[in-house]
C-alpha cells in the first residue's frame, strides 16, 4: 500500500477527457430501460469486444475467460495519482454493496500504462482495492486494442521513464454475460447509485 500511495503522490491529477460522443443515444434494450441511465449510442454492442490481456499472474487471458460474471470494468493505471485510486475505489465499494444483496460482480481494471503495470504492480495494487479485483496488462497493442474496443482514450504525457502521467477517460462499464456492455458510470456516480443501477441489471437480465 505504501508503493501506492507514494506514486500517487507524484504530479498532478490527470485530465479528465472522455469519449462521450459514443455514448449519447439510447441502446434499445426494452429489458433494461427503467434500469439505465446513461444510454449507449448504437446499443450495447456499440461498446467492448474482444481483447487479449495480461492477468496479474503473468497469465495470457481473452475476455470470455474473465467476463464470466457480471462485471464492472475500468480502463487506468496504478501511477495515477487520484483520479484511478478514487474511482477503483468507489467501484470496490459499489462491488461489496451488491454482495451484500447477494450479488457478485467482478471489478476489473484494465491499465493502459503497460510500460510500468507489470502483473506484479497490479497484484499489489488490486489487492489493495477488493480481493476480487483482476487487473489486466499486455502489450502496448494489446492494451491498444482493448481501449479501441471499449472507445476509451489515453494519451502519455512527456516525462521520464519513471515518472509521468497518462490523460485517460474514466467511465466505468458494467458488463453482463450474454448482453455486452449495457451501462456506463461517471466519476459523480456513488457506489450506491452505481450498486441499485447494476442490480436493476442483473435482476432484469
Amino acid at each position: 500500500m505504501g508503493r501506492i500511495f507514494a506514486f500517487a503522490a507524484v504530479g498532478v491529477a490527470a485530465i479528465l477527457l472522455g469519449s462521450t460522443a459514443y455514448l449519447k443515444m439510447s441502446s434499445g434494450e426494452s429489458e433494461f430501460e427503467q434500469c439505465s441511465v446513461n444510454k449507449i449510442a448504437g446499443g450495447t454492442s456499440s461498446i467492448g469486444g474482444p481483447f487479449s490481456l495480461i492477468d496479474e499472474t503473468g497469465t495470457r487471458v481473452s475476455d470470455t475467460d474473465v467476463l464470466t460474471k457480471p462485471s464492472i470494468i475500468y480502463f487506468g493505471y496504478t501511477f495515477c495519482p487520484d483520479v484511478c485510486p478514487l474511482d477503483s475505489a468507489r467501484n470496490a465499494a459499489a462491488v461489496d454493496l451488491l454482495d451484500e444483496v447477494g450479488i457478485e460482480t467482478t471489478p476489473i481494471f484494465i491499465s493502459i500504462d503497460p510500460a510500468r503495470d507489470t502483473p506484479e504492480v497490479l497484484a499489489e495494487y488490486t489487492d489493495v482495492m477488493h480481493d476480487r479485483m483482476i487487473g489486466l496488462t499486455g502489450t502496448e497493442e494489446d492494451v491498444k486494442a482493448a481501449s479501441r474496443a471499449y472507445k476509451t482514450y489515453y494519451k502519455k504525457n512527456e516525462g521520464d521513464d519513471e515518472y509521468y502521467l497518462v490523460d485517460h477517460s474514466t467511465f466505468t462499464y458494467l458488463y453482463l454475460p450474454e448482453h455486452g456492455v449495457v451501462e456506463y458510470f461517471n466519476r459523480d456516480d456513488t457506489p450506491e447509485e452505481m450498486a441499485n443501477r447494476v442490480a436493476c441489471f442483473v435482476e432484469n437480465s
